[in-house]
């Protein structure tokens, strides 16, 4: 019997995975990543303005009636969930996170202040939402790796309750 391929596999933490295999996740991997950097630079694009008070996002929020605290609070979340879909560990729950503000976004725009830019947030909420339920393995493993996290705190003896100051 003749071999016409050579078949290696790899092994993973989880599964032994053939070679086909973790090329096709590697690939799947770096392509979600180039999306989550890509969406990243459109949430700091969109949360510096918010944070810097320019006078288009100042007027905006005032048409909202909600107050200049929600531009504040809109703004540092989409910074934050920019900088969460940078960490490997947060890049799903921050995805999550960025999705429902876009539907949240979505809704107001419509509604309140009946502007086209709600296009641009569905999509984004889309884009999000997608990125989300592509990394929602990530999702539930997130109270693992935190115990995880833990444990290896007090096994050093650093003390997460007061700061970070050992014993």
């Amino acid at each position: 019997m003749k071999q016409t391929r050579k078949e290696t596999s790899v092994i993973t933490t989880t599964a032994r995975v053939p070679a086909f295999e973790a090329r096709r996740r590697r690939r799947t991997s770096a392509r979600l990543w180039a999306g989550q950097i890509l969406l990243a630079f459109v949430f700091v694009s969109a949360a510096v303005p918010k944070l810097s008070a320019q006078p288009g996002m100042v007027h905006e929020f005032a048409q909202i009636g909600a107050g200049q605290w929600m531009r504040y609070l809109v703004g540092t979340t989409e910074l934050a969930g920019a900088i969460g879909l940078l960490t490997p560990w947060l890049a799903g729950l921050a995805a999550a996170g960025l999705a429902a503000e876009m539907a949240g976004a979505t809704i107001i725009n419509a509604a309140v202040l009946h502007s086209g830019t709600g296009v641009l947030t569905l999509v984004l909420c889309a884009l999000s939402a997608f990125l989300a339920y592509r990394r929602r393995q990530q999702i539930k493993d997130l109270p693992t790796v935190m115990r995880r996290c833990l444990t290896m705190a007090t096994r050093t003896g650093t003390d997460v309750t007061d700061g970070g100051n050992t014993r």
